[in-house]
């Protein structure tokens, strides 16, 4: 005959096996899922960067075309912080629109 003592034991050694496997897999698995958001979420600030840098040149070439003095250069790096990016073209678009204010009073 088994001894109940020694049946729960096993029981719960079996239990707590089974249970931090279970709950490796799932940090493991949460982990990989945070990670490829985070790779997927730079991607799209990247390529958001890049757009936003692509329709910069062609406002630039479209000014020049156009013959005014307007120059908008953006600089895009991964390594930017999407606010600060933000932010400087604020104040950029607010530079540009007291210079055609200037501009429109002569």
């Amino acid at each position: 005959m088994s001894n109940p003592v020694t049946e729960a034991f096993f029981f719960g050694k079996a239990l707590a096996e089974v249970l931090t496997e279970k709950a490796e897999d799932t940090l493991t698995n949460t982990l990989s899922e945070f990670g490829k958001f985070d790779a997927e979420t730079r991607e799209r600030l990247r390529q958001f960067a890049e757009e936003v840098r692509l329709r910069a040149e062609i406002a630039k070439q479209q000014s020049e075309n156009s013959s005014t003095n307007t120059t908008i250069t953006v600089e895009v790096d991964s390594s930017v912080d999407l606010q600060e990016l933000l932010d400087e073209l604020r104040a950029e678009i607010a530079r540009l629109k007291a210079e055609l204010n200037k501009y429109r009073q002569k």
